[in-house]
């Protein structure tokens, strides 16, 4: 059996930051935040990391993290590119978004043979999820099982502006039920207000939440890659220009049509990230508490 390997989607754009976050030092020491993600994903087991990348971005991600993780680590890129897609379809005119983090991961699918982990580049996670995806991928080979990482929403929240999450449901066994793409949330007495034009949701403290951390086995790439076709079908006439393949789509539509399971292991860490050029300076003061109180070496590597 092959063993899981970490996927680092580092492809986007920062629209809201305001430039390349993922290449932003988070510390003193230069550290970016996928130094940790790495450092807590090598602590679990994890001796491979694909960081998926834009392919004129590569010089810088090898000269920030690359040439730097390589000793302790195996680091490989993909390449995110506009022009990879299905048989058929072509890139709209005017189009410079990327197609989402479904398409991110699809990228990755050369060099991935067994089950994978997929992290977004520019959140902090916190050890425990790593663990405990890294040894439910170790012990369960089931093609059709499947297991994400679910934050409480109070633990996920940014008070600089709004932030986009998955929204699960969960049943009394622990598998989700359903996922639901929330675009603009906000935090609010008690938990967050999803809203969605001139509706607002209420949204309570302890309602797991996705923050694209997952654990798929190899069977979900094949899947991914089997209804991007589908996907732009339906949505390409009517967005052309900033439709998303969002990954959460495709463990919901497996779920709705019984084809596979997705086990919700809950976490109480804290994200911390940067949707925002104002989260930095929150995220550089928690990790260098974490840092003071041990649970980091300083320097992280050496």
């Amino acid at each position: 059996m092959d063993k899981p390997v970490l996927i680092i989607m580092a492809a986007g754009m920062g629209s809201r930051y305001g430039g390349l976050k993922q290449m932003d030092a988070i510390d003193e020491y230069g550290h970016l935040l996928m130094d940790y993600s790495v450092f807590d994903a090598k602590r679990a087991g994890f001796d491979r990391v694909i960081i998926v990348i834009k392919p004129e971005n590569e010089a810088l991600f090898e000269e920030k993290i690359g040439s730097r993780l390589r000793k302790y680590i195996q680091i490989d890129y993909a390449y995110q590119v506009l022009e990879n897609l299905p048989e058929g379809f072509s890139v709209p005119e005017g189009r410079t978004k990327p197609w989402g983090t479904a398409h991110a991961v699809l990228s990755a699918k050369d060099l991935v043979k067994g089950p994978f982990c997929v992290i977004n580049a520019d959140d902090y996670y916190g050890e425990h999820p790593y663990r405990s995806i890294y040894d439910f991928l170790s012990a369960d080979t089931d093609q059709t099982h499947h297991v994400m990482s679910g934050f409480r929403i109070e633990n996920t929240l940014t008070e600089n502006g709004y932030v986009s999450r998955g929204v699960c449901s969960v049943d009394g066994f622990g598998h989700m039920t359903g996922i639901k793409e929330c675009l603009h949330i906000v935090p609010a007495e008690g938990g967050a207000l999803y809203i969605e034009g001139e509706n607002e949701q209420f949204i309570p403290n302890g309602t797991l939440v996705s923050m694209n951390f997952w654990g798929f086995q190899y069977s979900m790439m094949k899947e991914i890659e089997a209804r991007f076709s589908g996907y732009l079908r339906e949505n390409l006439p009517v967005n052309p220009l900033k439709c998303e393949y969002f990954l959460p789509l495709i463990p919901n539509a497996l779920i709705t049509e019984g084809k596979s399971s997705v086990t919700i292991l809950p976490t109480d860490e804290r994200w911390y990230g940067v949707t925002y050029h104002e989260d930095k300076a929150a995220v550089v003061a928690a990790l260098k508490s974490m840092r003071e109180s041990g649970k980091y070496p300083l320097t992280l590597w050496e």
